[in-house]
């Protein structure tokens, strides 16, 4: 159950991504001047690109806590 849970979160969590704005205000301005398809793909590379950290870190994050559990 716990993993259907996870499974879940992280599904819910990539799919507001799309919806998200991740841009700073120079990559704002430089998009707004190529028009509205390139801003969005823009977008979902830095989203993407911002996306990799956060899994490698949650993967050792879950590696530790599973190998530091005490058990009973």
């Amino acid at each position: 159950m716990k993993m259907w849970a996870l499974i879940l979160s992280l599904t819910l969590s990539l799919l507001s991504f799309h919806y998200s704005s991740a841009q700073c205000s120079i990559c704002t301005k430089t998009t707004q001047q190529l028009g509205e398809k390139p801003a969005k793909g823009m977008n979902s590379g830095i989203l993407y690109l911002a996306f990799a950290p956060f899994g490698i870190v949650g993967f050792i994050a879950y590696r530790w806590w599973k190998n530091n559990k005490q058990p009973g």
